[in-house]
């Protein structure tokens, strides 16, 4: 059995101004342009992730709706994780190892450094430092999700907003 997760890091936000907490940042029109291009771009490569999982803050979570408007996903179902905002890449783990069995394949979608570091911890494979909007797919092969840790998937594509614009 094969399954595949993508890493999505949130599209660009604004920028934190004073009194606004980290936490509340909103995605800018760029970044949502940003996030639909990615979206288009998982759809036309047929792309349907059985689960969607998201940061509470809101330019994740803005970021997972809008690619899965563009990927035909019901927003409604996306699975909000508090711990997925500075948690670190334990609790993108522990998300990751929650997911039922029913699903195939599952997004995540979260913050930087964290997601970029999980990707390595996965794939022991280098991915760097994961740009805004960013999505890192990673497959796993006779890995149960609840199995999933540090060495047992490979990259299988990254792509950015930016690569799509080439």
């Amino acid at each position: 059995m094969s399954l595949t997760l993508y890493i999505v890091r949130h599209a660009k936000a604004e920028d934190r101004a004073m009194f606004m907490a980290d936490h509340d940042r909103e995605l800018t029109p760029d970044g949502v342009i940003a996030a639909a291009r990615i979206g288009r771009y998982l759809r036309d490569k047929l792309i349907h992730p059985g689960l969607i999982i998201s940061s509470t803050a809101p330019r994740a979570y803005d970021t997972a709706k809008v690619i899965a408007e563009q990927i035909g996903v019901d927003t409604d179902t996306i699975v909000l994780n508090e711990q997925l905002y500075e948690g670190g890449p334990k609790a993108y783990l522990a998300a990751v190892n929650a997911i039922p069995e029913t699903a195939k394949s599952a997004m995540i979608v979260g913050h930087n450094p964290d997601v970029s570091y999980f990707a390595e911890f996965l794939t022991h494979q280098s991915v760097g430092s994961m740009s805004k909007g960013a999505v890192v797919a990673v497959t796993f092969a006779d890995v149960e999700w609840a199995a999933v840790s540090g060495r047992t998937g490979e990259v299988a594509f990254e792509i950015s907003p930016k690569k799509l614009l080439h």
